[in-house]
């Protein structure tokens, strides 16, 4: 399977996106998040993923700025916070976002979390700011299948994205399954299940087979699942790692091997658990 930095995959919309990417969840705002994001464009990255919720997009919005990249170029993710949920918030919301940014559409625009009686009227606003090319595409973060079909009931668009928890410790099999039978491409974000599995003897084992490292193998198996991921750094040392995984290929033992570590391991709330 070959595969860069830059490879995308096309999305139920028409729309490409992206494989790849820098998660800046829990970077801090200010030089923290702009030098992370400065470094991961200086080394090829394309798409970074924020949300409202974290409050640095006006950093990522400066780092986009300072770059030499074109707009074209790059791939831009954030998320309504589920305080700004409801359709009008929403527009306000995401009017908020893009000034914050500096931008003047959005590559991808999700609801960060599926909040009981706002995900219909918050999707309504979202195929809104589609259709005005505010947004290129539209998706949900944290939505199980019961989420999902709520949204089938009253949309125009069917989801392009849904962004969960995913790694080799979490494959989140009922979610995942069910989203690639209704064609909405999966993001797994915490891809290296924030290193609390970087001892595990199955993944060390792979990584020395490879001549990488633990993360460098976890990245690389969710890229051959075909599943857009975001590792989160603000350590240049570590983004440049987890870039570091476009000239190695796993095999199919060894991905079975990783598959066959999926225990349920999870960081974040059970989307199957919320109301």
């Amino acid at each position: 399977m070959t595969l860069t930095i830059e490879s995308r995959i096309k999305l139920n919309d028409g729309m490409t996106m992206p494989l790849f990417g820098l998660g800046v969840w829990r970077l801090e705002s200010g030089k923290e998040t702009r030098d992370a994001v400065s470094y991961a464009l200086e080394l090829g990255y394309i798409h970074i993923d924020t949300a409202s919720m974290y409050n640095n997009e006006e950093d990522v919005g400066v780092a986009i700025q300072e770059s030499s990249l074109p707009r074209e170029k790059l791939f831009i993710t954030t998320k309504v916070n589920s305080s700004e949920l409801g359709y009008d918030s929403t527009l306000e919301a995401c009017e908020r976002s893009l000034k914050k940014l500096k931008l003047t559409y959005l590559d991808l625009f999700l609801i960060h979390k599926p909040v009981e009686g706002y995900r219909q009227n918050t999707w309504k606003a979202l195929e809104k700011l589609k259709h005005e090319s505010i947004c290129r595409s539209i998706g949900v973060s944290n939505f199980s299948p019961k989420h999902l079909n709520e949204i089938f009931k009253i949309c125009e668009f069917i989801p392009a994205v849904n962004q969960i928890e995913m790694n080799p410790f979490l494959a989140q099999k009922n979610i995942s399954e069910f989203c690639r039978s209704k064609n909405i491409h999966i993001t797994g974000y915490c891809p290296l299940a924030r290193t609390e599995k970087s001892n595990d003897p199955t993944l060390v084992n792979i990584a020395n087979e490879c001549g990488k490292t633990w993360a460098q193998v976890m990245v690389r198996w969710g890229l051959q699942k075909q599943l857009t991921t975001i590792p989160k750094s603000a350590n240049p040392k570590r983004i440049r790692e987890n870039s570091d995984v476009f000239n190695f290929e796993l095999n199919e033992k060894q991905m079975q091997r990783l598959d066959d570590l999926d225990e349920g391991f999870r960081l974040r709330p059970d989307p199957n658990q919320l109301p």
